[in-house]
């Protein structure tokens, strides 16, 4: 990721990304979406098995075209520590 949008960037570009964004939830592939509150952009909950996976996907939106998607793919998984305490109460 480089520089930051221009303004002409941001209104070409803006409408079409929030339109795929919300097509990509409507069709469940992205589950969850935030907006950081330090102004630094958003996170995605995607549904997806790899960060491979999400990565595809994001990057097919007008923002990953144009070069200016910068994301952290994390995978998330169950919290597999309570299957301990879980298992306490059989």
């Amino acid at each position: 990721m480089g520089a930051p949008m221009t303004p002409a960037q941001r209104a070409e570009i803006m409408p079409h990304e929030v339109h795929d964004t919300v097509n990509a939830y409507l069709e469940g592939k992205i589950d969850q979406w935030y907006f950081r509150t330090d102004g630094k952009g958003v996170v995605f909950i995607v549904n997806a098995s790899t960060p491979e996976e999400a990565k595809n996907l994001l990057e097919k939106f007008p923002l990953g075209q144009a070069g200016l998607l910068g994301f952290d793919y994390i995978p998330l998984g169950p919290l597999s520590p309570l299957r301990i305490i879980n298992d306490m109460v059989k």
